[in-house]
């Protein structure tokens, strides 16, 4: 038991060093030595937990999507049990609890800039695939059986939600004012999908 837990601290700091040091240099000028160094272990602990810094990055870009996921699971699932109003909490307060969580320079640098060019285009999709489609698609499923959107595929419209929203994601990381553009952004996004809600 000791082992199993000191092994789990040792993947620990190795995840946390790992991530400060990709948003603060980048992924291709952070080596193996330095995530070692700053997580006070040795290149064989690193090598052990992960198979290399390819993925020890592939870990980070997971735990991130997933970190913003239950962020806004949650947040959405708060203001329904506050307000119960299924509109608003899916399309302002789920897109707001995605939005704040893009101003996060570790999601800026790691999960919006370098994950396609580091996991390869195919990889990045599988993970999204994994933690962001199917809470969009369950969104718009749920917006559809309340008849708050149109009935249609729901495929096609997740893909095109998520696409949008990554797009805006993309658009505040590289903003020079993010404040601002994450409010800017945020008001369009609104006026969007509200454009969507069947009317009356």
């Amino acid at each position: 038991m000791k082992k199993a837990k000191q092994s789990e601290a040792t993947r620990t700091a190795l995840l946390q060093a790992a991530r400060e040091l990709f948003t603060e240099r980048g992924y291709a000028d952070t080596t193996t030595e330095d995530i070692a160094q700053r997580a006070g272990v040795t290149r064989g602990a690193l090598y052990y937990q992960f198979r290399d810094k390819f993925g020890l990055f592939h870990a980070i870009v997971e735990d991130l999507y997933l970190d913003i996921a239950q962020k806004v699971m949650s947040a959405i699932q708060a203001r329904q049990k506050e307000e119960g109003d299924l509109w608003d909490a899916i399309t302002r307060t789920g897109t707001a609890a995605y939005l704040d969580a893009c101003l996060d320079p570790a999601f800026q640098r790691i999960g919006l800039i370098e994950s396609v060019a580091v996991l390869g285009w195919e990889e990045e999709r599988a993970v999204d695939e994994k933690y962001g489609q199917g809470l969009v698609r369950g969104a718009i499923q749920e917006l559809m059986d309340a008849g708050l959107i149109a009935p249609q595929p729901v495929e096609p419209l997740a893909h095109l939600i998520l696409s949008v929203e990554h797009e805006a994601a993309r658009y505040i990381a590289r903003a020079d004012d993010r404040l601002t553009a994450r409010k800017e952004m945020g008001a369009s996004l609104e006026r969007l999908f509200d454009g969507m809600r069947v009317k009356g």
